[in-house]
């Protein structure tokens, strides 16, 4: 019950940005339909903004249509306050015991480039905290392993098996993303590199996912033993 409880509050974040983006995207929608593409609703001014936009005919909005975005503009300041909640209590459990066992893993993978807290507290807490056998489990685990069809002497991929932890496989690829912009001198971005060199939309993606799964499985390997993925940099203490 513990470590599910632990789940919680990356997950409850994960919804509130989710809706977040559908908040500034409803206004955004809104707007767009009057002619109006510059506002910006994350901005802290957003509210005394509104009211002062025009159309390109230089018309003030429709009362309703006004009275709609500020109970939108309502509900994403709440939204923005309870993801600001969510993080400081993460950042206030984390120095409060930070000899814990997944405590520590969370700080230690923090310390890579290109990996934020919050990215490490949900591989920590849905699969690196997780007693798995091998690298070969840690890989199913995030449904990052492929699906073959066999028949015969015959055998084709079928693509990703998706059996396994979807925001896992979610976040392990965005990572990987990432890992190509803030580790480029890192073994595995390099073998990224070489193996893209055509510039194929189509091999960039597959191997895109079996990039996530190398990192994954060198993650994972980094808080168990505390080897470190090769060429990777890291943060100063």
């Amino acid at each position: 019950m513990e470590n599910e409880d632990a789940k919680r509050p990356h997950r409850e974040r994960e919804s509130l940005v989710a809706e977040r983006t559908r908040i500034v995207n409803r206004m955004k929608g809104c707007l767009a339909r009057l002619g109006i593409r510059t506002f910006k609703p994350t901005l802290q001014r957003a509210r005394d903004l509104l009211p002062t936009l025009r159309t390109p005919e230089g018309t003030p909005q429709p009362p309703n249509a006004l009275a709609e975005m500020r109970r939108d503009l309502a509900r994403l300041r709440l939204v923005e306050d309870q993801v600001r909640e969510i993080e400081a209590d993460r950042l206030e459990r984390l120095n409060q015991a930070p000899d814990e066992k997944s405590h520590v893993m969370v700080r230690l993978l923090a310390q890579i480039i290109g990996v934020g807290i919050e990215t490490a507290d949900m591989l920590v807490r849905e699969v690196l905290s997780r007693n798995l056998r091998d690298r070969r489990a840690v890989a199913r685990h995030a449904g990052l392993t492929g699906a073959p069809d066999e028949s015969g002497s015959k055998r084709r991929e079928k693509g990703l098996a998706r059996a396994g932890n979807a925001r896992v496989r979610r976040g392990m690829i965005q990572l990987a993303w990432r890992f190509l912009m803030f580790q480029k001198e890192s073994a595995l971005v390099q073998w990224y590199r070489a193996r893209t060199t055509d510039g194929r939309r189509g091999t960039r993606k597959s191997l895109i996912v079996a990039m996530a799964r190398k990192l994954l499985i060198e993650l994972w390997r980094f808080v168990t033993t505390g080897q470190a993925p090769a060429g990777v940099e890291m943060r100063s203490a």
